[in-house]
């Protein structure tokens, strides 16, 4: 009996859809691996963040500030979401490359269209966020660590923020994912926002950094949705206008 009811217990981790323990460099163009070839975008991504970072002399930096930035007080508090982002974005490519490569695919375009965009902007228009605190004004964990991303961390490159552009294509890939809950959909879109909302309490990002990372998202969703979208206007005119000569025929 006990036998039985052991072997009918479901596994605790589902079978992912692609075995990659048969894959080999020599297979990454057949259909079942090729999508692996997209993570090659952070190679080039890190190569662009390291250019940017050390090779763009400090002369060429622009300010980005607005008065609504002094307005908002440090929060070490929303260091808790701003990390948090690290975690969804991991566990997000994780899961997708196991149980979805479609969505896998849409949100690593999603993050490459919105680092491309970025990186044109750090290039020819680079940027410097002036807003950390000079000493923290606690003492306390989270401000022991927040000095500690001060430190390695450092405040050029910041429009737009990408904590914000990623956030977007997280929230975007999960609410059109057939296999989530409406639960874990709610769970993505608002720790989107609160990532979001994040960086200008922990004085990484200006208020500006987050409008200017809206129009990067927005170009990745119509280049990876724009036809989908369409098509959906489309039919709910249609809908919409047999709705309208049903109710003028009764």
């Amino acid at each position: 009996m006990r036998k039985d009811s052991q072997s009918t217990k479901r596994p605790i981790l589902r079978k992912p859809v692609v075995d990659y323990r048969e894959f080999r460099f020599s297979r990454i163009n057949e259909p079942r691996f090729s999508h692996i070839k997209l993570l090659g975008g952070w190679v080039v991504y890190l190569a662009l963040y390291f250019i940017t970072e050390n090779l763009i002399p400090a002369n060429r930096l622009h300010v980005i500030h607005c008065a609504l930035d002094d307005m908002i007080p440090f929060n070490e508090g929303f260091l808790i979401f701003y990390c948090f982002w690290y975690v969804l974005l991991v566990l997000s490519l994780l899961y997708f490359f196991l149980y979805d490569i479609g969505s896998f695919r849409k949100l690593q375009i999603f993050i490459m269209i919105t680092q491309a965009f970025a990186m044109l902007v750090y290039i020819l228009y680079p940027s410097i966020q002036i807003g950390r605190p000079e000493v923290m004004p606690r003492d306390n964990f989270l401000c022991d660590v927040m000095a500690f991303i001060y430190a390695f961390d450092t405040p050029t490159g910041v429009f737009p923020s990408l904590h914000v552009a990623y956030s977007m294509g997280i929230a975007s890939v999960w609410n059109k994912y057939r296999g989530a809950s409406p639960a874990m959909k709610r769970f993505v879109i608002i720790s989107a926002i609160l990532i979001s909302i994040s960086v200008v309490f922990v004085k990484q990002h200006s208020v500006l950094d987050i409008l200017g990372a809206i129009p990067a998202g927005l170009l990745a969703e119509y280049i990876l949705y724009g036809r989908t979208h369409a098509a959906r206007r489309r039919l709910m005119r249609r809908k919409v206008r047999k709705a309208v000569v049903r109710m003028g025929v009764s």
